[in-house]
């Protein structure tokens, strides 16, 4: 039976249009869709910042200071032989003065010299072949093959492009009158000496710092590696091997690193005329470069003996857990060792860095004598494997030994 026989349906109401509100004008299911659409674009944007970012770092003082100092220099330069001097082809000025703001204060000397002689020949050419052929396009022919082999062929570095690119300007601007050239010249040599005023007198760089943070990294980072092989080597496999020559490797590069910084920091106070006004913290001594160079060799040696040791495509076993307990003792006992040497290095040669330094040795030679022990009796292979680690560890300890 129908229970609703007899009875009238209700007619059928027009269903208002939702007010504005906390869901807008399109609903819920709208704002769904437009949140759906934000999440989208917010995961679009971290994805391509995820791709810039090994592009992109944060900058350093030194940048800050060396960019800010370039546009001061630039803005002078421009105020000096545009807006003072009202020159022709002011652009010359500027343009020197950025060029000129180099890491040191002898680089921007010697840069100086060599941007003016080839902005000089590169006028000149242009100039000389304009005023012969009469024509802007046989010229180009003629100056710009000319000021590029001279820029190639002269010992000036990077500044060669300066010749054609000067040569280039002169031509297509049609500026190659006496009077013109004059100008040039004027205007680079304003720029010249702007840039190299600036780089001296503000701030002028010295990267002893630089060079200090560099020198104190490889204590730490040997340190680091060896604690980190010999609390491992319980469970060992190819790829965490593999990963220890990776940092071996790094070791090496960054002494690399350290070289080139300390030739910065040698020059930077070359012709530096505040130099002595800088605080600046000296680099620990050249000569704890010789030491870190040999660990690291030494480092490099022994994780390719670990990692040939973990390989199933090489026919040298892995030692007994046995020797690499005893392994693992002596490159804990040698990180602790290179600890006390950044110690040392960092506050001078003290009496407690020394006590340290003394019993982390003492305990790793202890180590290398046991694992010397564990020679006897075993396979051919076996004792050739850990031969060969007995041998890098060895010297290791020897080039960590202070009468070494």
């Amino acid at each position: 039976m129908n229970p609703y026989a007899g009875r009238s349906l209700p007619k059928p109401r027009d269903h208002p249009t939702p007010a504005p509100g906390r869901w807008g004008t399109s609903g819920p299911n709208g704002d769904r869709t437009a949140r759906t659409a934000r999440t989208a674009r917010r995961r679009v944007m971290r994805a391509a910042l995820a791709r810039l970012t090994p592009f992109l770092h944060r900058p350093d003082r030194y940048q800050v200071v060396q960019s800010l100092k370039a546009a001061a220099a630039a803005v002078i330069a421009w105020a000096l032989t545009g807006w003072w001097l009202d020159a022709p082809m002011a652009l010359m000025a500027p343009w020197a003065a950025v060029a000129l703001v180099q890491g040191t204060v002898y680089r921007s000397l010697r840069t100086a010299v060599q941007l003016f002689v080839m902005i000089a020949a590169g006028t000149l050419l242009a100039a000389g072949a304009a005023a012969l052929t009469g024509d802007t396009m046989i010229a180009m022919v003629v100056a710009l093959p000319l000021a590029t082999l001279l820029g190639n062929l002269a010992s000036v570095g990077g500044q060669g492009l300066y010749a054609s690119t000067t040569a280039l300007f002169v031509l297509a601007y049609g500026s190659y009158s006496l009077p013109a050239v004059g100008h040039r010249l004027l205007e680079t040599l304003v720029g010249a000496v702007v840039g190299v005023a600036v780089n001296a007198v503000v701030l002028p760089p010295v990267h002893s710092l630089h060079a200090g943070k560099l020198a104190a990294a490889l204590p730490r980072d040997c340190a680091r590696l060896l604690r980190e092989m010999g609390d491992g080597l319980e469970d060992y496999d190819a790829q965490r091997a593999e990963s220890w020559n990776r940092s071996a490797n790094d070791l090496l590069t960054a002494l690399s690193e350290l070289y080139v910084g300390r030739g910065w920091d040698s020059e930077s106070f070359r012709l530096n005329p505040v130099r002595r006004l800088r605080r600046s913290t000296p680099a620990p001594s050249a000569d704890w470069d010789i030491v870190w160079a040999r660990v690291a060799n030494r480092l490099l040696g022994l994780t390719l003996t670990l990692w040939e040791t973990a390989s199933e495509n090489r026919e040298l076993p892995r030692p007994p857990d046995r020797a690499l307990d005893e392994l693992g003792r002596l490159l804990s006992a040698a990180s602790d060792a290179c600890t006390a040497y950044g110690t040392i290095m960092a506050h001078g040669d003290d009496e407690e860095g020394r006590d340290r330094r003394d019993t982390a040795l003492a305990d790793a030679h202890r180590a290398l004598t046991s694992l010397k022990g564990r020679l006897h009796g075993q396979e051919p292979d076996v004792g050739a494997a850990i031969g060969s680690l007995v041998a890098d560890c060895q010297a290791l300890l020897d080039d960590l030994t202070p009468e070494a």
